[in-house]
């Protein structure tokens, strides 16, 4: 899988329904960790508010990803 940077746009690959996230929703990666596992804080801007949610790297792919 390759590297995701802050300011990257992602999209979700599974669907979160507690906060209403479908999957493929785009998002903008706000921060990065990378121990103890990679994870990213990603920022979704819905109809009803701003929502930043921490992923591990199997939820998202960058959105240009095939």
């Amino acid at each position: 899988m390759r590297q995701i940077y802050c300011s990257e746009r992602v999209q979700l690959i599974e669907e979160i329904p507690e906060l209403h996230l479908q999957k493929g929703t785009v998002g903008t990666v706000r921060r990065t960790w990378h121990y103890p596992t990679v994870a990213y804080e990603v920022e979704f801007d819905t109809a009803e508010q701003d929502i930043q949610v921490l992923l591990l790297e199997d939820q998202v792919v960058t959105q240009n990803s095939d």
